[in-house]
């Protein structure tokens, strides 16, 4: 499918003007759980031009994970892809939880050939719902559209093991996207490169949102591989990549590299991890790449806090996140944590203004729960993070999740998770374990066990039985002191 902008308006527009025929109002939150196609920004734009609130869902997650949050966010609306990733997550609402979904679900079929489960609606078959009458209606609903009015709600684990959904308002959400692209120095000439999932503020905010303010030329990819990357930079002639580091390092390291032509990349963007120096230093000199920018944010920000540009130095761009976004700033607790504040923080927690209250402070400033230092130039660098968070192939994973996960599983009695590293997604969890006597549990259980219950990047890679676990004196497990 290729769309000219106009045609992409008119899709938006159609698509709002079917939810207003479906009975989905102002204010409204509509769920989408689908991967990279052109189906995705058509819906979110035409969720926000029906004046509806957008609720993304992780491709990853499990049916159960997935209607938590769609009954959590009171969801009016579903769209739902068929057969992804060897899960068809239509069929498994539907046939699941068809006796709590909403009366609308639609199916976003990636294969023409996949059936559609009993109840759910075609995507085509959606849009012809839109009448005259409904796109006038869409045209004045967009109209009063206000900068305070929340945009979506991004669900993103805390440090409890429940997720909380971030509320972003339009004016937050836009003013993040403008900065990223115009820091990248996005034009109507670029053609961006989508290998980060939608769900994710950094394929939907900073991917998106920002192709659609500068003009950009968007190419999703549903499912990431370096031959696959590599094909459409090629063929496509792309000039912007963003990613996270373990995507750039499989493409470095891919033995076909040298016989694609990658030449059209002018810019790379990193972060979400660790950046070595040679990293960067490859991306230019063996891909051709002008432009490497790293940056540092969070979904409580829309994912924006601060970024380097493209005048900074190999070094600043490997060992430091940059300097504050427009329109934000930051600053150091006394204990060296991270606080932010400005244009981009959300407005809060969904249904938790408790959460909301420890999370912003009077004076307005977000606690991001990392552990940073600030040098001489005003530049951030990460060097710690306050909650047990490990980044897995560029995904938070927050432990106390699949801590959770693991206590209702017979035979374990007590459980700690950590990150550990791995040379291709960065870190990935490791699980360990005190266990009942007699329990018949091993690693191979453990680990198929939470392959049922938790989306693939939460699950531990390997499993540790210890007699007990080291602690502290208030009986804390001493996570730091387990390797």
């Amino acid at each position: 499918m290729e769309l000219t902008w106009s045609q992409f308006a008119d899709a938006v527009r159609n698509f709002a003007g079917a939810l207003i025929t479906s009975g989905v109002r102002p204010g409204d939150r509509v769920a989408v759980w689908a991967p990279n196609s052109y189906h995705w920004p058509v819906a979110a734009l035409g969720v926000h031009y029906a004046g509806a609130t957008l609720v993304p869902l992780n491709t990853r997650y499990t049916g159960g994970e997935a209607m938590d949050i769609i009954e959590r966010s009171d969801a009016r609306a579903v769209f739902a892809s068929g057969e992804f990733l060897g899960n068809d997550h239509l069929t498994e609402l539907m046939r699941g939880h068809r006796a709590v979904m909403p009366d609308l679900v639609v199916g976003v079929m990636l294969d023409a050939s996949s059936p559609l489960p009993e109840g759910a609606v075609a995507w085509d078959d959606f849009l012809d719902r839109s009448t005259d009458e409904a796109l006038a209606e869409a045209e004045r609903r967009a109209d009063r559209v206000a900068p305070e009015d929340i945009s979506d709600i991004l669900f993103t684990s805390g440090t409890t093991g429940k997720s909380k959904g971030v509320l972003a308002e339009h004016q937050q959400t836009l003013a993040g996207a403008y900065a990223w692209g115009a820091n990248g120095r996005l034009t109507p000439d670029d053609r961006y490169l989508m290998v980060n999932p939608y769900f994710h503020t950094f394929g939907y905010k900073a991917g998106i949102l920002p192709c659609v303010l500068f003009g950009t030329t968007m190419l999703p990819l549903a499912v990431y591989s370096p031959t696959e990357a590599m094909k459409l930079v090629a063929t496509q002639r792309a000039t912007v990549f963003p990613g996270a580091p373990t995507i750039f390092q499989t493409i470095l390291d891919d033995p076909t590299r040298a016989d694609v032509d990658l030449s059209s990349l002018r810019l790379v963007v990193t972060g979400a991890a660790i950046v070595p120096v040679v990293l960067v230093e490859r991306l230019q000199s063996d891909l051709g790449v002008d432009t490497v920018i790293t940056a540092y944010g969070l979904t409580e920000c829309s994912g924006f806090v601060s970024t380097c540009t493209p005048d900074d130095d190999d070094e600043t761009v490997a060992n430091t996140c940059g300097r504050a976004f427009a329109g934000m700033e930051f600053t150091l607790s006394e204990q060296g944590e991270v606080l932010a504040r400005g244009k981009m923080v959300m407005r809060g927690y969904l249904d938790d203004p408790v959460a909301t209250k420890e999370a912003i402070d009077d004076d307005g400033w977000l606690h991001t729960g990392d552990i940073g230092t600030i040098d001489e130039r005003g530049n951030l660098k990460i060097t710690d993070r306050l909650k047990d968070m490990y980044i897995c192939g560029g995904f938070n994973v927050y432990p106390a999740e699949i801590e959770q996960t693991l206590a209702r599983l017979d035979g374990v009695t007590e459980s700690a998770v950590i990150g550990v590293p791995d040379e291709r997604l960065g870190e990935v969890g490791r699980a360990y374990l005190t266990v009942h006597n007699g329990s018949s549990l091993d690693e191979a259980s453990v680990i198929a066990y939470c392959e049922e219950h938790l989306a693939n990047f939460k699950v531990p890679r390997s499993v540790v039985f210890v007699d007990a676990f080291p602690r502290n004196a208030a009986g804390k497990i001493l996570k730091r002191n387990l390797t």
